[in-house]
């Protein structure tokens, strides 16, 4: 019964996940055109969809380079 009410399982995003959801639409685009990916899949790794490893270490790695900026 508990599944009717709730997934029973559920993504753990990690803090960079939850930094990038919080960015505006135009600097999440320009991460995921740094990443050479789409805004979709960018989004979907955010949410703890599943991307290739290479997708996500480079959507990080163009996160963490724009904090470096601010």
């Amino acid at each position: 019964m508990r599944a009717f009410l709730q997934p029973s399982v559920r993504t753990l995003c990690s803090e960079t996940q939850i930094e990038f959801t919080k960015l505006s639409r135009a600097r999440r685009s320009k991460i995921a055109e740094l990443a050479n990916t789409t805004l979709f899949k960018a989004d979907q790794w955010a949410h703890g969809g599943g991307v290739p490893a290479a997708v996500a270490t480079a959507l990080e790695t163009g996160l963490k380079s724009i904090q470096k900026k601010k």
